[in-house]
C-alpha cells in the first residue's frame, strides 16, 4: 500500500503510532503540514484554521452544497470555511504524489478515495487509558480531561462529518481499526508497518 490515513480518538496515541510507523517505514508523515501548507496559500493562520475546524457544525445542507462546489471546481462559490477544506484535500493531493505516505486526520481518506493503494485506519483505546495518556503525555491537568477529550473528539467528529457526509467514529467506514489499549503504541505500528 502507499497511504495510510489514519483517523483517532483523542488519548488513544494514534499520532504517536502514526509517527512511530513513518520513522520505521522511512516514509513522511504528514498531519500539522497540511494545516500549514493549506493556511499558507489561504494566507490565514494555522489558529484560524484550527478555528475552523472547532466551530464546523457538519449540517447536511452545508455538506451537500461544499460537496458540490468542490467536485464542480468551482472554488470560487465556496464560503471561507469551504475554501479552507478544499485547500487542505489540495495539500493532501500534492503530499501523496511525492510517494508513500501517512495523513493524520484532515479527511485525508476523502482525497485519496480514488487511490487503489490506500488503507483507511481508525485507533481508538478505552477510557482508562485514553485519559492516563492525556495527563501523562499531553500534559492536562486530571479536573479537565473529560472536557478536553470530549472537545477534540467532537472537533473531529463534526469536521469530518461536515466534508465526507460520514460519521467519523464509524468502524465500517475502514478498513483496519486498532485498539491501543489491546495492541499498545508498539503492536499498533507492527500491525501497520506489514502493509507497507
Amino acid at each position: 500500500m502507499r497511504y495510510i490515513t489514519i483517523e483517532r480518538e483523542y488519548g488513544s496515541g494514534g499520532t504517536r503510532i502514526a509517527r512511530e510507523l513513518a520513522a520505521k517505514a522511512q516514509i513522511p508523515c504528514y498531519g500539522e503540514e497540511i494545516l500549514r501548507v493549506a493556511a499558507e496559500n489561504l494566507n490565514v493562520t494555522v489558529e484560524q484554521m484550527r478555528d475552523y475546524e472547532e466551530t464546523t457544525k457538519g449540517s447536511f445542507l452545508y455538506s451537500i452544497y461544499l460537496l458540490s462546489q468542490s467536485m464542480s471546481g468551482n472554488s470560487e462559490m465556496l464560503s471561507s470555511d469551504g475554501k479552507i477544506f478544499v485547500e487542505e484535500q489540495k495539500a493532501i493531493e500534492k503530499f501523496a504524489i511525492k510517494g508513500s505516505s501517512i495523513f493524520l486526520g484532515h479527511c485525508a481518506s476523502e482525497a485519496l478515495k480514488e487511490s487503489p493503494d490506500l488503507i483507511k485506519v481508525f485507533i481508538h483505546g478505552d477510557k482508562a487509558s485514553k485519559r492516563k495518556r492525556i495527563m501523562e503525555e499531553y500534559g492536562v491537568k486530571e479536573s479537565q480531561i473529560d472536557s478536553v477529550e470530549k472537545k477534540n473528539n467532537r472537533r473531529r467528529a463534526n469536521y469530518y462529518r461536515a466534508n465526507t457526509q460520514k460519521q467519523w467514529d464509524d468502524f465500517h467506514s475502514y478498513d483496519i481499526v486498532l485498539d491501543s489499549t489491546t495492541l499498545g503504541i508498539q503492536g499498533c505500528v507492527d500491525v501497520l508497518s506489514g502493509l507497507l
